[in-house]
């Protein structure tokens, strides 16, 4: 039976927060990246298929789960989960690396590109976006005033929000309405592995989330987007409402020579509707871009 070899620790970022890290593997680097409120089960199926044959690397971005000791109200941005990004690869020795990005993991991906693209051998964004989702979202234009009402709330009541936060998110009503909402294919991802993101979001303090998420809705990574030399593939699941299809169209117009992927059935997390399918295009897009 083949051992596969695993780290896993901390090292301190730039700003002294604790940055959590997993490696598994050996052979040419593959940074996965999750997407907001997420965390690495998201990615479980891609590590146990590209660890057989790759350095595979996953990190918990600062104020999530493991690496959530950030210095007070500080550096809660996209520009320093980048810097974060960059560190841990020069912690780890790592000249140069395949990037993987879900959701928000593509805008850290666009932004780390900005900062160091020598680093990049290639970039997947699996439905990803290049600036904000939120605006329109389901065809409707109230989730981003409903974002800074919750927002203003929370900084008056902090304690009553977070409690709401954790009840609202960990029950398995919301979780179904996750899928319903284009969150997850409910006939198609295991129920176990919605749970396991339920779970881990109901547990991130909104103290985190929100300036977070604030970044996310103020981000525009147009310049950047139109910037990318390295190979692309832009993967786009067909009944992803969260980020639907046409943020991909534009990434994968903007991006020369891109390659693009449509998933038929496939939700906002395309990578656990269809693991083996994803796992398949990843392998040749890798191979061809060594």
């Amino acid at each position: 039976m083949e051992t596969i070899s695993k780290t896993n620790g901390t090292f301190k970022s730039f700003d002294g927060t604790p940055i959590y890290y997993e490696t598994r593997g050996d052979g040419p680097a593959i940074v996965f990246i999750y997407g907001i409120a997420c965390l690495m089960n998201h990615w479980h199926y891609q590590v146990e298929h590209f660890s057989k044959t790759h350095k595979v690397i996953c990190f918990d971005l600062r104020g999530h789960h493991k690496s959530s000791e950030v210095p007070e109200g500080k550096n809660l941005t996209i520009e320093a989960i980048a810097r974060d990004l960059i560190g841990l690869l020069e912690f780890l020795n790592i000249p140069s690396a395949h990037f993987v990005g879900h959701s928000f993991g593509a805008t850290v991906i666009l932004e780390t590109y900005l900062e160091k693209p020598e680093l990049f051998k290639s970039l997947v964004f699996i439905n990803g976006f290049a600036k904000n989702p939120i605006k329109g979202m389901y065809g409707l234009d109230v989730v981003e005033p409903f974002f800074y009402f919750v927002r203003d709330q929370y900084y008056k009541s902090p304690d009553i929000w977070n409690a709401l936060w954790r009840a609202l998110l960990y029950n398995p009503i919301a979780m179904h309405l996750a899928a319903i909402a284009g969150g997850f294919n409910i006939r198609l991802t295991h129920f176990k592995d919605i749970e396991v993101y339920a779970r881990g979001v109901s547990q991130m303090d909104l103290k985190v989330f929100l300036p977070l998420f604030e970044a996310l809705m103020n981000f525009d990574g147009d310049s950047i987007v139109d910037s990318v030399k390295c190979p692309a593939l832009i993967i786009s699941g067909e009944e992803d409402h969260v980020t639907p299809q046409k943020f991909q169209f534009e990434l994968h117009e903007k991006i020369k020579g891109s390659e693009f992927l449509m998933v038929p059935y496939g939700s906002h997390c395309t990578q656990l509707d269809f693991p083996d399918y994803i796992n398949l295009r990843l392998d040749r897009f890798f191979k061809e871009n060594e």
